[in-house]
């Protein structure tokens, strides 16, 4: 039973990986892109290594702790990285796509960049 639902997490995870892939294809500027890689990594390979540390549950207690420690630490430190990558990717001027409709960070980075 822990098997099937560890088989099916893995699906779920691979679908989001599938998804973050086309969109960081598709997606119009590097904000899109990287909004949509976060959301790739932190969704589908922490439900990757979740159904890894589910297989290991009662059979390999040392790939059920090595899973759950990678995926702490793929949490922790993808949405921190992907912000750092905007934040420096705006401060340094990369415009958004021309469908963007609005831009409320204008004024809080001027007063950045002018500091």
């Amino acid at each position: 039973m822990l098997d099937t639902i560890a088989y099916w997490i893995f699906g779920v995870g691979l679908a989001f990986d599938l998804l973050g892939c086309i969109g960081l294809v598709r997606l119009p500027d590097v904000y899109n892109r990287a909004q949509a890689a976060t959301k790739c990594v932190t969704l589908g390979t922490c439900m990757i290594l979740l159904a890894t540390a589910l297989f290991g549950v009662g059979r390999d207690w040392p790939m059920f702790v090595k899973a759950m420690i990678c995926a702490a630490f793929v949490l922790l430190t993808s949405p921190v990285g992907a912000h750092a990558v905007c934040r420096g990717a705006y401060l340094g001027g990369v415009p958004l796509a021309d469908i963007s409709v609005e831009d409320v960070f204008v004024d809080r980075a001027e007063a950045i960049r002018n500091e």
